[in-house]
């Protein structure tokens, strides 16, 4: 018996903010998608201080805009740069990377 579903990678995830963000919300996941890029050169550079310093901010900032999800993955992010557990570090991009691709805002009045 299978139990995997073979869409599940693209569902979307959605995400309520409160429509009061709606200015902001763009820019802040662009900037994110910056930080995918950063973080992946920093990866190849061994640079895991800067890694550790995004992902602090994200953890740090994604709360506030309303993405929890962004948070979580900031703070193991920068627990895993301290650790230097790159194995760690390239699951947490590739989790922000899909969570990036995949989340849909619902704006809430």
């Amino acid at each position: 018996m299978m139990h995997h579903q073979p869409e599940r990678g693209r569902d979307k995830i959605p995400v309520q903010i409160d429509s009061s963000l709606e200015a902001i919300v763009p820019g802040f996941l662009a900037n994110r998608q910056r930080d995918l890029i950063t973080i992946e050169s920093c990866l190849k550079q061994g640079d895991l201080q800067t890694i550790r310093l995004l992902g602090h901010r994200m953890k740090g900032d994604g709360g506030g805009y309303g993405f929890d999800q962004i948070s979580v993955i900031g703070d193991r992010l920068e627990q895993a740069a301290m650790a230097h557990n790159l194995s760690a570090l390239h699951d947490q991009l590739k989790g922000l990377k899909d969570f990036l691709a995949r989340v849909e805002i619902v704006y809430i009045h």
